[in-house]
């Protein structure tokens, strides 16, 4: 009944074929969200698979619906002690599109693909395999200790890639069944590979729409070109006074109040690298004076997501009638999102832009979250990841992308911290999702350890 040996577990729950095993039959089970033909999937991912895994383990398992959810919830619970510390898991079980057909080698989306070096599989990371992970951890704690130590609940919604719609109100409307001290969940990348890594919340995301409706119809250039206002010119000067030619955000009211110096403190060891075969950093672009790692993860940025006049794969000889651009402005904490088009709409009338129609996007928006870098409970968790692996983990304050982490930061009021088990070229949303499988041993070792040392009770006190 030592550390070492539960962690030697986990290695071997690895080692022996079993962890494959489990991946490989929830992958199985084709739960894309994004296709209505799947809801009976969604369903049987809980009821048939998850439910009595976790109920194995001693968990009391509660599925939750609501009317706005593409797909059921499941909430489990072990409760040993209630003066003991309580932690929230977070999975998903819901994948996007498997894209049959595409995927290199032949490989079937539903089948695991085990190379030697890598699992292919659609969910490996995204996120079947993140929480199996963290599940079998739990149980390999379990086996060896006798008991867990701690409090454990367990949340899995099968919505995630559509919205996580009717998660919030669930937190609102269930409190009670959610309360812990804090969140520790595992979703998106690593910074890199071989660093395990902690994120501790996400940056928002707001759709910004810009519009300028001159008038009906098109004209003939040459009869009335000179004469009429050309709207895809107008909006793209517009445009020009919001983000510089090199990317600064030219509207301060856009931007945070500061970077903070605990998130600059902790992002001092981060270097986001290039992917090879992908995208380059390009080291000229985005906010002077910042490194690449602040840029990303500790500022905001404006992103002109698409841009249209007139029909560009038939152009006509004709001046066009309106221009749109979809915009988007990613966020971290200390941002003001409620003033956002108000700051927009006088920022351009300001440079003479009255006619630019400001409004909000249609997708839904994303707040930012963040846990201080210097909070105890980052500190302890680190630490503890630094034990069972020998490197000092990077720790991200927020992901550059967004998650729904303002239902547990915000509505449930606690820490949250990320473990993630992918890395950047893992492929997710797009054919050949994968993971190394060294990380996958890595991971369940580490968060063997972690759940260890949560059940010794040396972790920093909560307040209740």
């Amino acid at each position: 009944m030592t550390r070492a040996a539960a962690v030697t577990a986990a290695e071997k729950t690895f080692d022996d074929g079993r962890l494959k095993a489990i991946f490989a039959r929830r992958i199985a089970i084709p739960t894309e969200s994004q296709n209505p033909d799947r809801a009976a999937d969604l369903a049987r991912y809980l009821t048939d698979e998850m439910q009595p895994s976790l109920e194995a383990l001693g968990f009391t398992c509660k599925i939750l619906t609501h009317p706005k959810a593409k797909g059921p919830f499941l909430l489990a619970e072990r409760i040993e002690d209630p003066a003991l510390v309580t932690v929230l898991g977070y999975g998903h079980g819901d994948v996007i599109r498997g894209l049959e057909g595409q995927w290199q080698e032949g490989r079937d989306p539903w089948t695991l693909d085990d190379t030697g070096t890598r699992w292919y599989g659609r969910g490996v990371v995204d996120n079947k395999g993140q929480h199996t992970i963290n599940i079998e951890a739990l149980r390999c704690v379990l086996e060896t200790r006798g008991k867990l130590g701690f409090n454990v609940r367990y949340l899995i919604e099968m919505g995630e890639e559509v919205g996580s719609a009717g998660l919030h109100d669930l937190a609102r409307e269930h409190r009670d069944l959610f309360r812990a001290d804090l969140l520790i969940g595992s979703d998106g990348p690593r910074m890199t590979a071989e660093r395990p890594t902690l994120c501790l919340g996400a940056r928002g995301g707001y759709r910004i729409d810009l519009t300028i409706n001159a008038r009906e119809g098109g004209h003939h250039s040459g009869n009335w070109g000179g004469l009429l206002s050309n709207p895809a010119v107008r909006l793209a000067h517009a445009i020009s006074t919001i983000i510089g030619p090199t990317g600064q955000v030219l509207v301060h009211e856009l931007l945070p109040d500061e970077l903070p110096a605990s998130v600059k403190r902790a992002l001092a060891d981060i270097e986001p690298a290039s992917i090879p075969g992908g995208p380059q950093i390009e080291p000229w672009w985005g906010e002077a004076g910042f490194t690449p790692a602040e840029k990303v993860y500790g500022w905001n940025t404006f992103e002109v997501l698409a841009f249209g006049a007139g029909d560009i794969a038939n152009p006509q000889n004709a001046v066009p009638p309106a221009a749109k651009a979809a915009c988007q402005i990613r966020t971290v904490v200390g941002s003001n999102p409620d003033g956002f088009i108000p700051a927009i709409k006088r920022h351009l009338v300001r440079h003479g832009f009255p006619d630019v129609e400001v409004t909000s996007g249609r997708d839904a928006a994303f707040k930012a979250t963040r846990t201080d870098p210097d909070h105890p409970w980052v500190q302890w968790v680190a630490a503890s990841i630094a034990q069972t692996t020998g490197k000092k983990p990077a720790v991200i304050p927020n992901a550059g992308g967004s998650l729904p982490n303002d239902v547990f930061a915000e509505i449930l009021g606690m820490p949250t911290i990320w473990v993630p088990h992918s890395y950047p070229g893992c492929s997710q949303h797009a054919p050949n999702e994968h993971v190394p499988s060294a990380l996958v041993r890595e991971a369940i070792s580490l968060m063997a350890g972690l759940y260890w040392d949560l059940g010794e009770g040396t972790h920093p006190k909560v307040a209740r």
